[in-house]
């Protein structure tokens, strides 16, 4: 059987990786289960999700290497694609030695879609929701997503995070005043660590998606010889103009599969946590 390291309560971690020292929870009981956030998102933003997925699952939660608590020996310097999934394959290797499971939203998706293909076998399904991914699009549908990620940055270093918001909310659908959510929901601040996360996402690791040159066949290609089952999600309430929807539909014609529709919109799974798990149960274990 392979190894999983199983715990009613949470253990937090660090792992030395080449570049940067990453931070990462475990929790649960069951197949490992590892979620790859979206955006700023560090391994906070899926608080409200965990405790509905740790009786089926040993979940696995980090910060992304520049976010939070994950440091980089060089702050300054560039972030690959590349690296975030060779770091997946770390954090995975250190809590078992069997292929895991993989929940990847926005760019977690990506994220997850680099890991199948640089590692075959390390994933016995991903389901990628919404990827930003724009080499998923072809001609003027490619051309818009990345000039879409290049003028946010373009405002953010004009105007900071207030002129970036609206800009994203935009580009994704989100209403912030309008939308809906679930109850009892953990309050998430604008903190300055979340500031700083934001920067961080929208300063260098856009230009990781945007100069990333991995082929969308590759991992299309490479998952059924490994063994890999590849889900594309959606969000239910998301514009079909959002780009990373259009994304995930494209990923869905490569796999010749329907999509799989998860609760809300873009951010569906930290706006309802609770019909998130349950989604991800019925997918994961079919």
């Amino acid at each position: 059987m392979p190894k999983t390291v199983t715990t009613t309560t949470a253990v937090t971690r660090t792992l030395a990786v080449p570049g940067a020292t990453l931070y990462f929870r475990v929790e649960g009981r069951g197949r490992v289960l590892l979620l790859s956030q979206s955006g700023e998102g560090d391994a906070d933003r899926t608080v409200d999700l965990v405790p509905h997925l740790t009786d089926s699952f040993t979940v696995v939660t980090y910060d992304r290497r520049g976010l939070s608590r994950s440091t980089l020996h060089d702050p300054a310097g560039p972030v690959t694609m590349a690296e975030h999934a060779d770091d997946v394959a770390r954090l995975l290797a250190e809590v078992t030695d069997g292929p895991a499971l993989m929940a990847g939203f926005s760019m977690g998706a990506a994220i997850g879609l680099q890991a199948v293909a640089r590692h075959p076998g390390l994933l016995s399904t991903l389901i990628a929701h919404e990827p930003v991914m724009p080499n998923l699009l072809a001609g003027a549908d490619r051309a818009e997503h990345l000039a879409e990620l290049t003028a946010i940055q373009d405002v953010h270093a004009a105007g900071g995070l207030p002129a970036a918001f609206p800009a994203i909310a935009r580009d994704l659908g989100i209403d912030p005043s309008h939308d809906e959510t679930e109850d009892g929901l953990t309050p998430q601040p604008l903190t300055p660590r979340r500031r700083a996360n934001f920067g961080f996402f929208i300063g260098t690791e856009f230009t990781a998606v945007t100069t990333d040159p991995l082929d969308p066949a590759e991992p299309v290609e490479a998952a059924p010889r490994s063994g890999t089952r590849i889900v594309a999600a959606v969000g239910r309430t998301t514009r079909p103009t959002v780009h990373t929807y259009r994304c995930a539909l494209a990923l869905a014609a490569r796999l010749g599969a329907e999509p799989v529709a998860f609760p809300g919109g873009h951010n569906g799974n930290t706006a309802f946590p609770r019909a998130t798990a349950q989604t991800l149960k019925a997918v994961l274990c079919r």
